[in-house]
C-alpha cells in the first residue's frame, strides 16, 4: 500500500495517566500539589476579549524580557516554547544534524528516545551505572551532542556544577543540552556556564515548580548564535505558539518569586519527611533533589503496589521496563497526601 509505505514509524511517549476522577491523591505526573500564585489568577482574571481573538505576539517579547531580567542575563540569550517539551524538541531538530551518534542516558526522559526517532536522529543510550548514577567520564566520547536532565528523571540524581562543567569543556565542539526541569528542588544550576560556554543550552519549565503545568510554558538559556538559530527554525515552523494567556500569567508568575520559594520550599520539606517515612518502611531510593522518589522495597512487587495503590485512588507511576521495572515514582504531594500514602503502605506492609 503506497500511503503505508509514506508513513513515519515512531513508537510514541507515554506520558503519566491523567484520571477523570478527581476525588484521587494524584502522585503519578510530577506536576505541583500546589495552586499558582494569585498574581497568576489575577493576570487570568484581567485577560480582555483581545487575547481571544487576535493572533498573540509571535515573538513572545514580554515574556522573554522578564525571564532575561529574572536571570540575568541578555534577552537574546533566551528562547521560549511551549512548555520544555517543545523547546528540546526544537533542540533535537534544529541541532542534531551531524549524522553522529547523539548522546543521553538510558534511563532518562524518555521523550529523548521519540524526537530521536521522529526526526530520524542517529543516537545511542548511555547506560547509567548500578547506582543509576551518570558518569561524566561516558559523554567524553565522539558524538553529534547529548542532553541530560539534571536531576535526572526518573531517578532524581543530580550531577554537580563541577561534573557538568567538565561535559561541556570536553564537547568543545558539539552541543551540550543540561534539561532543568527539576532543578529548582535541587542540585547547582548550570546556568552560570552559559557565558562562558558557546555550546551549552539549559532548558527550563513552568510545569513543576511553577505549578503552570497547564499554560504550557518552557524556555532555554544559551549563546546568542544559538538562540537565533533556533528562533529561524521555530518561525520556518510555526510563527504563534505561545497564547497571550501563557504570556501574561508566566510574567506574574516571575513577579511573585517570594511564593515561588515559598512553595518549593514547602514541597523540599515535605519530600525530606518522606522518605524517611518510607525508609522506615523498607523502601529504598536514590537520594532525589527534584520533587518525586524513585522507591522500590525489597519484598514487594512493585505493580502489584501500583495497582493496588491505583484501587485505592492513589496513582503513582510504574515503568515496566528493564532495570527500572522493581521502582516507583512518587511525586511529592501536599504533606496530607503524603500521609494518606504513607498510611495506606503501612497496612499494606502489615
Amino acid at each position: 500500500m503506497i500511503l503505508q509505505d509514506n508513513l513515519r514509524p515512531v513508537v510514541p511517549y507515554v506520558p503519566g495517566e491523567q484520571p477523570r476522577d478527581n476525588n484521587v491523591i494524584k502522585l503519578n505526573t510530577n506536576e505541583n500539589p500546589y495552586p499558582p500564585s494569585k498574581k497568576v489568577l489575577d493576570a487570568l482574571g484581567s485577560i480582555g476579549n483581545d487575547s481571544f481573538r487576535k493572533y498573540p505576539d509571535p515573538e513572545v517579547g514580554s515574556l522573554i524580557d522578564a525571564l532575561a531580567d529574572y536571570h540575568r542575563v541578555d534577552r537574546k540569550k533566551v528562547f521560549v516554547g511551549v512548555g520544555s517539551d517543545d523547546v528540546l524538541a526544537m533542540c533535537f531538530l534544529t541541532f542534531f544534524n551531524s549524522g553522529r551518534e547523539v548522546l543521553f542516558p538510558d534511563i532518562s526522559y524518555a521523550f529523548y528516545k521519540v524526537w530521536a526517532d521522529l526526526f530520524k536522529i542517529n543516537y545511542r543510550e548511555v547506560p547509567v551505572s548500578e547506582n543509576f548514577e551518570i558518569d561524566p567520564k561516558d559523554y567524553m566520547a565522539e558524538n553529534g551532542g547529548m542532553v541530560f536532565p539534571n536531576p535526572n528523571a526518573p531517578t532524581g540524581l543530580a550531577l554537580s556544577l563541577d561534573e557538568i562543567e567538565s561535559i561541556v569543556k570536553a564537547n568543545a565542539d558539539n552541543l551540550v543540552i543540561v534539561d532543568e526541569a527539576y532543578i529548582d528542588f535541587g542540585g547547582e544550576t548550570a546556568l552560570p556556564l552559559v557565558d562562558r560556554y558557546d555550546n551549552l543550552i539549559v532548558t527550563r519549565t513552568f510545569s513543576k515548580s511553577r505549578s503552570m503545568a497547564g499554560m504550557r510554558i518552557g524556555y532555554c538559556i544559551g549563546n546568542e548564535k544559538l538562540i537565533s538559530v533556533l528562533n529561524s527554525v521555530k518561525f520556518s515552523y510555526n510563527s504563534y505558539t505561545m497564547s497571550d494567556l501563557a504570556i501574561k500569567t508566566g510574567i506574574a508568575s516571575i513577579e511573585d518569586d517570594d511564593y515561588f520559594s515559598r512553595i518549593v520550599k514547602k514541597i523540599v520539606e515535605t519530600r525530606e519527611s518522606t522518605k524517611k517515612e518510607l525508609k522506615a518502611l523498607g523502601f529504598t531510593y536514590p537520594d532525589s533533589s527534584s520533587n518525586f522518589i524513585f522507591a522500590k522495597h525489597s519484598e514487594l512487587d512493585a505493580e502489584e503496589l501500583f495497582n493496588s495503590l491505583k484501587e485505592n485512588k492513589i496513582f503513582v507511576r510504574h515503568f515496566n521496563a528493564p532495570r527500572i521495572k522493581d521502582y516507583l515514582r512518587i511525586t511529592i504531594g501536599t504533606e496530607r497526601e503524603m500521609e494518606r500514602l504513607i498510611s495506606f503502605l503501612r497496612e499494606y506492609i502489615r
